[in-house]
């Protein structure tokens, strides 16, 4: 058992990410008890790496938490959902008032707001924080998004801004706000990255059926890329991965990857959410259900049997005028995505009360994180200089990198369409783009069609009020 608490914060759930954890808190100079359920994991961390800095292993529960400094503060790192809870409820009667749990996992936002609750009225905070960046973020620097008290963040943040990455001086970490701020938007940040990964595999996949280039030539587009507007994470790896030879066949390791996506829930929390509030995050849901589809090998397979010339032979005259178009139509594409995840996100703050910024998130977003991205210092220069901006679509610098996309948007997905080229993504932020900018949409049929079968009502461009047609009748028109 420890001898006296000394530990400044405690990390249990020692898989790679709760691992990585550990060590950058004890790398910057923190104290760090550490404790798994399987104690061989807790030895060969300290064995393998406890030259990094300072660790104190716990070998029960009650030791882990005897070697807290209060107001304790304890860092859960195992799966979401019932093994959180069931740490959470391990811990409780080992903690006194005023400690911390902070759960640094993927945790739907509302677990969160429930443990929040929960823990709150039993006199503990609960810290749903958000980290992105992976296992090399977590080890050498990622974004952090802490949701929960002012009073937890207060022995939190200036642990966790100094173990986060950096961008111009500034740490990508900030207090998003109370209970489940922090995990919503994380959530939304993954969901951003779904329509990020699904746009680049479209470009690429435009690329190569338009082109017929092969993954390394493709590889070098993509690296000219990040040296523009469009630089970022994803970008960069994307041009390390089609470059990569298989070793095993000597053929591009794109083409031995079986083409079905996976994915672990976060999209899909992302667009039920969406759903909820009511925000169109159309190229969000494109990108999770294309990652479904993928996965319907059998319906592909028939389609393909029963649809096997569906689309015409696609012929390119112009290489370089083509790349372009399809840079201009990723740029646009991706730009109504961040957009559409930040329309998300305050939405998301006016339901629950969470008061977040939506600049300050652009700016833990510029580092650290998987969507990383140069123009994430453009959203923040955007909200910074007009906080209640309708949509990032208009803010100038965005909306005049739109506007010089739009042709090539237009063509490529044309394009796409008549040669049969799935562009999920790339079409429905185009659509999206179209009906937000519509003078008048459709909707005005819909709603009577509503009243006709449903009497649901409607409301009128020249008059205030509801009304309703007897439409089986004699068609008179009378308030609702």
């Amino acid at each position: 058992m420890a001898e006296q608490a000394t530990a400044q914060i405690g990390v249990t759930g020692l898989a790679v990410m709760g691992r990585n954890l550990a060590r950058n808190l004890a790398r910057n100079g923190f104290t760090v008890a550490v404790h798994n359920r399987s104690p061989e994991r807790t030895r060969s961390l300290v064995a393998e790496h406890g030259d990094e800095g300072t660790f104190v292993p716990g070998e029960s529960m009650a030791d882990f938490v005897a070697s807290l400094e209060r107001p304790r503060a304890v860092i859960v790192m195992v799966k979401a959902g019932a093994p959180t809870d069931a740490v959470i409820d391990e811990l409780v009667p080992l903690l006194e008032e005023g400690d911390i749990i902070v759960d640094c996992g993927n945790a739907h936002f509302a677990d969160t707001r429930r443990r929040e609750e929960s823990l709150r009225a039993q006199g503990l905070h609960f810290s749903g924080t958000g980290v992105s960046g992976g296992e090399e973020g977590a080890l050498l620097g990622p974004s952090i998004m802490p949701g929960g008290s002012e009073e937890s963040y207060a022995k939190l943040g200036p642990m966790f801004e100094k173990i986060a990455a950096h961008v111009d001086g500034e740490p990508c970490c900030t207090h998003v706000g109370p209970d489940g701020a922090g995990h919503f938007v994380k959530m939304v940040h993954n969901g951003i990255e779904y329509a990020d990964m699904q746009l680049i595999a479209e470009a690429y996949d435009l690329l190569r059926s338009g082109l017929g280039a092969k993954p390394a030539e493709i590889a070098e587009i993509f690296r000219d890329w990040n040296g523009g507007e469009l630089e970022s994470f994803l970008i960069e790896i994307t041009a390390d991965v089609l470059a990569h030879t298989d070793a095993a066949t000597g053929r591009a390791f794109v083409d031995v990857v079986q083409d079905r996506a996976e994915q672990k829930g976060t999209g899909r929390w992302t667009v039920q959410s969406a759903l909820d509030l009511g925000i169109p995050i159309t190229g969000i849901a494109e990108a999770t259900f294309a990652r479904s589809l993928s996965g319907h090998v059998d319906q592909r397979e028939a389609a393909r049997r029963a649809f096997p010339d569906a689309g015409e032979a696609w012929q390119v005259a112009d290489r370089d005028a083509f790349v372009e178009d399809v840079r201009r139509a990723l740029l646009a594409s991706k730009i109504v995505a961040y957009a559409q995840g930040f329309d998300h996100i305050r939405a998301g703050s006016q339901e629950f009360n969470w008061d977040i910024d939506l600049g300050g998130t652009a700016t833990i977003w510029r580092g650290g994180c998987i969507i990383r991205a140069r123009f994430l210092n453009r959203i923040r220069e955007a909200y910074d200089e007009q906080p209640d901006l309708p949509t990032l679509l208009v803010a100038p610098y965005f909306a005049e990198a739109v506007a010089a996309g739009v042709p090539s948007w237009r063509r490529v997905v044309a394009d796409a369409a008549r040669a049969g080229v799935p562009t999920p993504a790339f079409s429905s932020s185009l659509a999206y783009f179209d009906a937000l900018r519509a003078e008048r949409l459709p909707a005005a049929l819909i709603q009577g069609l509503r009243d006709n079968f449903g009497a649901h009502t409607y409301q009128r461009v020249d008059r205030e009020g509801s009304f309703h047609t007897t439409w089986a009748g004699d068609k008179t028109e009378s308030p609702a």
